[in-house]
């Protein structure tokens, strides 16, 4: 355990920062996971799954949880399987 009291303060803030990110990435896995799911089985409301989808990768990429480019990438695997599903 640190001694000085902002290296301290640090290892709290670390740990919240964690705990967010940590959030923030299952919820973008789960909404992925839900889109091709969705997209998989047919179902009526695909298209509002990878829209959401797509906005939990861009929301994760803003706040540099994810690279910009695996964003993209992923933004463009799920379209290509939308529109090769309809």
């Amino acid at each position: 355990m640190p001694n000085i009291k902002s290296a301290k303060k640090r290892v709290k803030v670390i740990a919240k920062k964690t705990a967010q990110n940590k959030e923030t990435k299952s919820a973008l896995k789960t909404a992925i996971k839900k889109a091709y799911i969705a997209i998989e089985s047919n179902a009526d409301n695909k298209a509002e799954a990878v829209s959401f989808a797509v906005k939990k990768i861009d929301q994760a990429a803003a706040k540099g949880i994810l690279h910009k480019n695996k964003a993209a990438r992923s933004k463009s695997n799920l379209a290509k399987r939308l529109n090769a599903s309809a």
